[in-house]
């Protein structure tokens, strides 16, 4: 089918479109700046902060995926909600089949920070205007260029030795970019009735601490970690800020979501979309590789167990 791929140029956008050629489908990728757009599909102005370029990004389309968010700036809650709900609307006018968006996992029970809450938000926003909504939910996706993955890989990198937040002891599902892109893809013809919320996750439930341990020993890298409860979401964010290349506002959004447990709870998706996913050390391997073949060397990363 003819489909819409916003944020095409992002982190899950960049593999999802050429994913989905591959798949015989026609992709639309959905840019601020379509002249320099590079990647798999058509490229087509377009901006979610902009209700009025979206008429003609959905023009022609029978179905879209939602892939922004604006977690880098400080009111992203509004901005996000406002893009929402125009963009369902939209949606809505140009009688979309199926709208499909990456959330986030989380237990509606728990004191959910802004960031997940927002996600959450969205997932209802977008069907404003009467489309369907397909929404994985999904925790730390662990791939070369993932906000959250990148956190981990540089303090790992960055630090002989972590005195950390109490965060790092909270648990959490990583799930391989590649799975992620191989459940996007499949819930693009899911059968009509089957939208609503599925959670998606990997095989290993870890710690942030177990997490961070994990790709020290692929890297061959000792790696002490020391607790301290007293370091506040506000000391953290800027103490990311300076040890990765992640801003302060996205770090404390992130920071704050750290302590909500974000693990599957329902693996419904398993019966409707069944694969087994990619474990965590492997999905590492695969991230480290995709960067150093970025940075045009062959990886070095062992390819055997863990050392």
């Amino acid at each position: 089918m003819r489909v819409l791929v916003t944020g095409a140029t992002g982190f899950i956008g960049r593999r999802l479109a050429p994913a989905l050629v591959e798949q015989g489908h026609e992709v639309v990728a959905m840019t601020r700046h379509p002249e320099t757009y590079a990647g798999a599909g058509e490229p087509v102005h377009g901006d979610v902060a902009d209700p009025a370029s979206l008429a003609g990004a959905l023009q022609g389309v029978e179905a879209a995926y939602y892939l922004v968010h604006s977690l880098g700036s400080d009111d992203f809650v509004r901005r996000d909600a406002e893009a929402a709900t125009e963009f369902g609307v939209a949606a809505g006018a140009h009688s979309l089949r199926r709208i499909v968006y990456l959330g986030g996992l989380g237990n509606d029970d728990d004191d959910l920070s802004d960031h997940l809450r927002s996600r959450r938000q969205v997932e209802g926003l977008l069907g404003s205007g009467g489309v369907p909504v397909t929404t994985l939910r999904a925790g730390i996706v662990i791939g070369h260029g993932g906000i959250s993955w990148e956190i981990t890989r540089q303090l790992v990198e960055h630090l002989p030795a972590m005195v950390t937040p109490r965060w790092v002891m909270t648990r959490t599902q990583p799930i391989a970019v590649q799975d992620v892109i191989r459940y996007l893809v499949a819930a693009l013809t899911l059968p009509e009735g089957s939208d609503r919320a599925y959670e998606i996750g990997g095989p290993d439930v870890l710690a942030y601490a177990d997490m961070m341990r994990r790709v020290a020993r692929i890297e061959g890298r000792p790696l002490p970690i020391v607790p301290v409860p007293l370091l506040s979401p506000g000391l953290s964010s800027r103490w990311l800020a300076l040890v990765t290349d992640v801003d302060t506002a996205t770090g404390r959004s992130l920071v704050d979501s750290m302590v909500n447990e974000v693990v599957v709870r329902d693996d419904t998706v398993r019966t409707v979309i069944p694969f087994e996913p990619m474990g965590y050390d492997d999905a590492v391997r695969r991230a480290l590789a995709e960067r150093d073949a970025d940075r045009g060397r062959p990886a070095d990363v062992d390819g055997g167990p863990p050392r």
